[in-house]
């Protein structure tokens, strides 16, 4: 990779054109910190790690386009203004037609006579040298400033709250993709799909990604699960999905000083000590099998079962290791809400802002895009600069929300993402050939102020569908599971020859 210093101030002036609307976030001490962490220089090159991010969150934002359309597209915007003849971009674009031409160069040769532009082949071999350790520390140090400016979204109760799950991603079947990520059938008699796996820790009351892990699909959730989980920090209370059941992960947290919240696996084989109140219990989980044994970890741990029921839905219960009800009652784990008037928060127990997570999968995958041919890399390394890309336009628009929701006084979590991401689109242009002072006086305070005029309705109680889980289904030894949502069963009113339909 070429080190032209004359390219290398070009294309850092291009750059801040284009992340006017992420600046107060992405200041320069923050890429040089994640640099020193990850123990790599910036880069000398017009591709350094600055710009790579750059390009990075473009592409997430221009999911459309191509990567050699990226890479001239705010060089284009920015020459169709007027005074572009006389800014300095235009100076030197107008400069390196007169230079004297050099001898004939493939097309393929990264090197250009114009410093304001670079080929994709050039862009193409600088993303692979960018360590993956790079984005995860970018997207801690990230996080951290996150979670200093806005403590009460992070915290609850004095927990760091935080939620962990996994999704698939589906790619295109390029074979570099399907031998290193794998694939899957969905579905008997299907097709199989190369599709990779990634796991998501985030602070749910803001949907703010604190750290991801991207691996081929065939790693299981939960030995994916140990890496990100090693990030916990004392006092942490991580929700997790029933899916991360694991005698070894639960002393994991627990080691770390951390706390955590899952539902009951009906087959744990729990222990009953004593009753902590209604529907609260202490039980202890000695699981039978001797792998745990081997690997040195005692050969019990103390739970506490929280057993609820929502009217017209099967019994469930959440398990957690903080057997204090002082610290968090049953009603702070599964209460739940009937507010529904406007401006009223949605109060409902901690454990279930764990969906808050699936809302971000849905808002990732469906809304922004991060998925099948929407990600244009047909390489591993491709693909894990663009995921990484995905997630960090994610929490730079999460926290543009957040600070749309503090100015003008609503909760983040009613604003839309859909609105946010169009509002966004919307007034790119402008950020870019506007100039410095109009883009802080007016351009942005308007465009916060558009986020936060898009509220999404409160919908207390609101059920989406599980697929294939709405019948019953035999378990084996003569135990049915019922579905998640219970049928209606018919009740006959006296007196009369009507029927009416009420939920059991």
């Amino acid at each position: 990779m070429f080190t032209d210093e004359h390219r290398v101030i070009v294309w850092n002036e291009i750059r801040q054109h284009d992340l006017r609307a992420f600046s107060q976030f992405l200041q320069p001490e923050v890429l040089l910190e994640a640099a020193v962490r990850t123990g790599k220089a910036l880069g000398r090159g017009p591709l350094h790690l600055g710009n790579l991010l750059w390009l990075a969150l473009a592409s997430a934002l221009h999911t459309v386009k191509s990567f050699a359309d990226i890479l001239v597209l705010t060089l284009k915007l920015l020459s169709d203004t007027e005074e572009f003849a006389t800014q300095p971009l235009g100076r030197e674009q107008k400069k390196s037609k007169r230079r004297k031409k050099p001898h004939k160069r493939s097309k393929h040769d990264p090197r250009r006579t114009d410093p304001t532009k670079v080929s994709e082949e050039a862009f193409a071999k600088a993303r692979q040298r960018v360590p993956p350790e790079f984005w995860l520390n970018l997207l801690l140090i990230l996080a951290e400033r996150f979670q200093a400016q806005h403590a009460q979204l992070v915290c609850w109760k004095g927990f760091r709250l935080l939620a962990l799950d996994g999704t698939t991603i589906p790619l295109d079947s390029w074979q570099p993709l399907t031998k290193h990520f794998g694939t899957s059938s969905n579905g008997k008699g299907k097709r199989r799909t190369t599709q990779a796996r990634m796991l998501l820790l985030q602070f749910p009351l803001a949907r703010i990604p604190y750290c991801y892990q991207l691996c081929p699909y065939k790693t299981s959730e939960k030995t994916a699960a140990v890496g990100l989980l090693s990030r916990l920090q004392d006092h942490d209370l991580v929700l997790l999905d029933r899916g991360f059941w694991s005698y070894g992960l639960f002393w994991q947290i627990q080691r770390q000083h951390a706390f955590f919240g899952i539902r009951l696996f009906k087959t744990a084989g729990l222990k009953h000590l004593r009753k902590l109140g209604p529907k609260d219990r202490l039980v202890e989980y000695a699981p039978t099998d001797r792998k745990w044994r081997k690997e040195g970890l005692p050969r019990a741990i103390p739970l506490r079962v929280i057993d609820y029921q929502i009217p017209g839905f099967r019994p469930s219960a959440v398990v957690t290791n903080v057997t204090d009800p002082a610290v968090v009652s049953c009603e702070d784990w599964v209460r739940l809400s009937t507010e529904s008037e406007p401006g009223r928060r949605l109060d409902a127990g901690i454990y279930h802002r764990r969906w808050e997570i699936e809302t971000s999968f849905s808002e990732l995958k469906v809304i922004q895009g991060m998925k099948g041919s929407n990600l244009r890399s047909r390489t591993p390394e491709g693909i894990a600069f663009e995921i990484a890309g995905h997630v960090l336009f994610y929490l730079l628009v999460r926290w543009m929300m957040v600070e749309a929701a503090v100015k003008h006084g609503c909760e983040p979590l009613r604003l839309s993402f859909t609105h946010a991401l169009r509002e966004l689109h919307d007034v790119s242009e402008k950020l870019i050939t506007s100039s410095p002072s109009r883009v802080r006086r007016v351009l942005l305070p308007r465009l916060l102020a558009r986020v936060a005029s898009h509220l999404v309705p409160l919908r207390p109680g609101r059920h989406y569908p599980r697929p294939n889980d709405t019948k019953p289904k035999n378990t084996g030894k003569g135990r049915i599971r019922l579905p998640h949502k219970l049928p209606e069963q018919p009740t006959k009113r006296k007196n009369t020859g009507t029927r009416c339909y009420s939920k059991g």
